[in-house]
């Protein structure tokens, strides 16, 4: 036998020698097996009356490679699939390669048929995982990005363009994955992966940093990462980003809310004091006036004791107004409000500041706007927030620099503001959160209670508004006061109107 023969015969696939007209010349061992034939049964067929029992021409004609391998004289494939009893599916690859003579000519055609139903099959299990691995990654909440080890990116999930603002070739374009980090973030971040200390080799475990947007805004996340291999070589790295701003903004809203709440606290606390010390201080400030009064009366017109007893009398009635305040204050009697002008209130705590001392270097400045800025308040104890606040400033100032007051309003908030700002030495970091606790003071000792800024929050707070550090530093400090700008109700309708357009 022709050792030609015997190649022919030992191949692994079904395989046909077909002549130019698709007559069969010979079919090997295992095809004869296959299709449990004859050699001489398919000896001069046309290999369509072999595969698809057609006796007239080849169903598949228009997409046969037989053609193309007489045109280029190059071997050519088609894949077919077929459809089985049980429903299942099986896939067949055709291949036709030339035999050509000694000039290069085709005088045969080998057909050969490789059932690759198990290759078919994992590619489309391989091609699911993948489909299904990215469905994953691209509904998940968490920004996900992956870069080569040159920093190209390779992927970015849509919550990841929705954090950087990038679309995914955007991104790509960048070039390098360091451009969504500060300047040298991603290299810090690169050497905590490789060092085992961090979290193991090629992992690091959720760390809180920054990065940057398509915008140039900094954005706080919290992110793992993890290095890539492929064996012991790095081929990519993948990080995973969560936003924090919502988390931060609610973590620092429940700050304030505790600190509010804390506040409210020492503020009930400082009530039942107030409630306290008033009751007990008034009695005497009661027996002072009316001996004083007696004395007074008991003297000449022109005795100079009756006006020291004047000015006597004149500082208990003060001390008495202040008992008042802090009976209102702790909710032990009843604070009557009356509709004024914001600026009137603040001219007559200016016109109040009896210490003339304190302003024997100090240059007052008022900007009072000229809006109409209607308040319902309680103008006396308004009237004292007002002191307290001239009086602090004016001690920061020790006497030398400028008291600026300024009114002015927010229309469409319908709030009322008013600044006492001075040029003194400002409020240290450390004191900040503490200047309207009861007691506090860094005054020296005598010289003041603690009580002005925490007396004056409360008085503030119960009328619906606040008071608060505008800003602070060595070359001065303004404190902010917001009140409700005044609305009249249904009777009122076309006056608050006009304050709206005014």
């Amino acid at each position: 036998m022709d050792w030609r023969v015997r190649v022919f015969d030992s191949l692994s696939f079904p395989t046909l020698i077909l002549r130019l007209d698709k007559s069969i010349v010979a079919a090997n061992h295992i095809f004869l097996e296959r299709f449990k034939v004859t050699n001489d049964f398919v000896a001069g067929k046309k290999c369509h009356e072999i595969f698809f029992e057609a006796e007239d021409s080849c169903p598949i004609i228009g997409s046969c490679p037989f053609t193309m391998v007489l045109a280029d004289k190059k071997g050519h494939s088609l894949l077919r699939r077929f459809s089985m009893k049980d429903g299942s599916a099986r896939w067949e690859e055709r291949v036709f390669s030339p035999i050509k003579n000694a000039s290069g000519e085709v005088i045969y055609i080998l057909e050969s048929l490789r059932d690759v139903t198990r290759i078919k099959l994992l590619e489309k299990e391989l091609r699911e995982t993948e489909e299904f691995l990215q469905k994953i990654i691209q509904s998940s909440a968490s920004a996900i990005v992956a870069a080569d080890r040159e920093g190209e990116i390779l992927l970015m999930n849509r919550a990841a363009e929705d954090l950087f603002g990038y679309s995914f070739e955007e991104a790509r374009r960048l070039r390098s994955v360091e451009r969504i980090y500060p300047p040298g973030v991603a290299r810090e971040i690169m050497r905590k992966l490789r060092d085992d200390g961090e979290g193991g080799k090629g992992k690091l475990p959720s760390m809180k940093t920054t990065v940057i947007n398509k915008a140039g805004e900094e954005i706080p996340v919290e992110m793992t990462a993890a290095i890539i291999y492929e064996g012991d070589k790095e081929v990519a790295t993948m990080g995973i980003y969560n936003d924090l701003r919502d988390k931060l903004a609610v973590e620092k809203k429940l700050q304030e809310t505790q600190a509010q709440l804390a506040q409210s606290e020492k503020m009930a606390s400082l009530g039942q004091l107030a409630a306290g010390v008033a009751h007990e201080i008034n009695n005497p400030l009661t027996g002072i006036l009316f001996y004083a009064n007696l004395a007074a009366e008991a003297l000449g017109k022109d005795d100079r004791l009756r006006e020291h007893l004047e000015f006597i009398i004149e500082d208990v009635e003060r001390c008495k107004g202040i008992v008042k305040n802090l009976l209102a204050y702790s909710r032990q009697s009843g604070t009557a409000k009356d509709i004024v002008q914001i600026n009137e209130v603040v001219e007559q705590g200016l016109a109040l500041t009896r210490d003339q001392r304190l302003f024997g270097g100090v240059d007052v400045r008022k900007e009072l706007s000229d809006e109409m800025m209607l308040i319902q308040v309680n103008k006396n104890q308004i009237t004292q927030v007002i002191i307290n606040l001239i009086m602090n400033a004016c001690a920061a100032m020790d006497g030398k620099g400028v008291l600026t007051l300024r009114t002015y309003r927010d229309k469409d908030k319908m709030k009322v503001f008013l600044e006492v700002s001075d040029t003194g030495c400002g409020i240290p970091p450390e004191n900040l959160k503490r200047i309207f606790d009861p007691f506090f003071t860094t005054k020296e000792l005598g010289k003041g209670t603690g009580l002005g800024l925490s007396t004056s929050l409360g008085i503030v707070m119960e009328h619906g508004g606040d008071i608060r550090v505008k800003e602070t530093s060595p070359s001065g400090t303004t404190f902010l006061v917001e009140l409700a700008l005044y609305v009249p109700g249904e009777d009122g309708d076309d006056f608050a109107d006009e304050l709206k357009e005014k």
